[in-house]
């Protein structure tokens, strides 16, 4: 991937982290996101100890906040490949989740990837040649009680890529949502397993015997295991798929497609 750039939007941590070290081991210029300077700094800088010669920049921005997307654009400017991966989770019964909450999730989740794509991907265009990816997540096929406003919007992506992929056919630019299952990540389920009192191999298997017993793997999916897959799909090796839809879920949704 020598002389391309790649965008990955929520790259400070966890996937987003792991999906932009791929990039870079690849050999791609990557341009990591984060909300604060902050967090990008101290990203930027633990990824240049490890790769000293790669080309690692960063911007932040709050993709909540339209004005932040644009100042975004207008910093980072072009990009070969762009991965919208950012964006919070959060577990609220239905009828507590405000307006104001699912406001917010529309802006971070939608507008905000459409926003970007909007732009780069018309200069993709221009290039004949681009990747778009959007992290679509396992909920947007299995719906959670307590995540209703996170998978409606995660599920509004797979029509959003799908769409963007029929609109950019033939010019040389594919389109795909990849869809992670339950990840182990630092900021989620170790914060968990401090505050239980249990030990993560504990946490792991209550979760994979309960609400996700049809879990093939059985485990929490390495955020490595995602980086995998999103690096073979912004690669030239995948040239033929666009307009997909493919999991990295462990086996989680029961359908052969």
């Amino acid at each position: 991937m020598r002389n391309r750039r790649a965008l990955v939007t929520g790259s400070t941590t966890g996937m987003g982290f792991a999906i932009a070290q791929g990039l870079l081991e690849a050999g791609a210029t990557v341009i990591l996101h984060g909300r604060t300077v902050e967090h990008v700094n101290a990203s930027r800088a633990q990824l240049s100890s490890r790769y000293p010669d790669a080309s690692i920049e960063g911007v932040a921005a709050e993709l909540a906040d339209p004005l932040a997307v644009n100042g975004l654009i207008e910093e980072v400017r072009d990009v070969d490949i762009l991965i919208s991966n950012a964006g919070p989770t959060e577990n609220k019964p239905f009828f507590e989740i405000t307006d104001e909450d699912w406001e917010r999730f529309v802006r971070i989740y939608l507008f905000a990837p459409v926003r970007l794509a909007r732009h780069f991907t018309k200069q993709m265009v221009d290039k004949r040649w681009g990747r778009v990816l959007f992290n679509a997540h396992v909920v947007s096929g299995l719906q959670s009680g307590e995540m209703v406003h996170w998978g409606t919007v995660k599920t509004g992506l797979l029509g959003l890529s799908r769409g963007l992929a029929e609109n950019v056919a033939g010019r040389g630019v594919t389109v795909n949502a990849f869809v992670p299952g339950p990840t182990h990540t630092e900021e989620s389920f170790m914060q968990r397993h401090q505050t239980t009192g249990k030990t993560f191999r504990q946490i792991e298997k209550d979760f994979f015997d309960g609400p996700l017993s049809t879990s093939l793997v059985r485990r929490f999916i390495h955020p490595n295991e995602v980086a995998n897959l999103v690096v073979f799909l912004a690669s030239d090796q995948a040239s033929a798929i666009t307009g997909a839809v493919l999991r990295v879920d462990g086996g989680i949704i029961r359908t052969p497609l």
